[in-house]
């Protein structure tokens, strides 16, 4: 019971954070997530056997260079993505090669860690700013509720993934690599964020129905394979949390795994989209 009201109250601290920093303005969403990739970056470091100094030195440098630079940049943020999405790419084959270990050499976790976490966590800071210019020409620099309404489709996936998994869950999604999770589970999940991003559509009309349901898409399909992947390094790591600062819940990266990976598939739909608007 104890264990269960600090999960409760953890987690309710972490989204009021969370939330509010992100509404109160674009330096406090910036400081917050810049946090969170500091954070991430000396978590995943122990996950993978690095140690911390250099990793966490790189993602300062990283994020002194996000917020001294303009916020939209059309060909470095696809240079981005492509960096990201090799990784991703990768970290996803070897999901399906049985027994695989991820590479130990110190080159190849150096290219993970910045595939994985830091240049996602670069351009999720860098979202707010991208959209505004496919929905929006009132001239304003920074939309808040885009990483509101991502977070609430996270949020969503991973609720209706774990009811539907735990009622009606019978055949197990990944099992060598998290044998809670069932396809009924994965399915739900999916189905209950397709819903919940048509709903969102209603409350946050800067973006249409269909776009809204393409990134509920995104984000279910990819959150769920970027889970899998956390759970993969830290089955392969033999720890169950990346971290303990958030008491019931783990590490950061317990809680971000999902959206940092889901980060560049969405953002990199939000450029397509935004190259379209602008040549049409």
């Amino acid at each position: 019971m104890h264990e269960n009201v600090t999960r409760t109250i953890s987690g309710l601290l972490y989204i009021l954070i969370l939330v509010s920093a992100t509404l109160y303005s674009e330096y406090s969403f910036i400081l917050l997530f810049g946090l969170f990739m500091i954070i991430t970056v000396s978590e995943f470091s122990k996950l993978i056997h690095l140690k911390q100094n250099l990793p966490i030195l790189l993602a300062l440098i990283s994020f002194i260079l996000f917020f001294c630079s303009p916020k939209n940049n059309f060909n470095t943020d696809i240079l981005l993505c492509l960096a990201a999405l090799f990784v991703s790419v990768n970290l996803i084959a070897d999901l399906f090669v049985e027994n695989r270990r991820p590479k130990n050499d110190k080159m190849s976790k150096y290219v993970s860690l910045f595939g994985y976490i830091i240049i996602p966590s670069i351009l999720l800071m860098k979202t707010p700013f991208i959209v505004m210019d496919f929905y929006q020409k009132s001239g304003v620099d920074f939309n808040p509720k885009i990483i509101i309404g991502i977070f609430i489709l996270i949020w969503t996936n991973d609720t209706f993934a774990y009811i539907t998994g735990k009622s009606f869950g019978k055949h197990k999604l990944f099992e060598r690599i998290s044998p809670k999770k069932t396809i009924e589970g994965f399915v739900g999940g999916l189905v209950f964020t397709m819903i919940g991003s048509y709903i969102l559509s209603y409350f946050f009309t800067f973006l249409t129905p269909v776009i809204w349901i393409c990134t509920g898409l995104i984000v279910g399909l990819f959150g769920t394979i970027g889970d899998l992947i956390e759970s993969r390094f830290k089955r392969v790591a033999g720890v169950k949390d990346s971290g303990k600062i958030m008491p019931g819940h783990g590490g950061i990266l317990d809680r971000l795994d999902s959206v940092i990976f889901a980060i560049p598939f969405l953002y990199l739909f939000y450029q397509i989209l935004n190259y379209v608007h602008t040549i049409s």
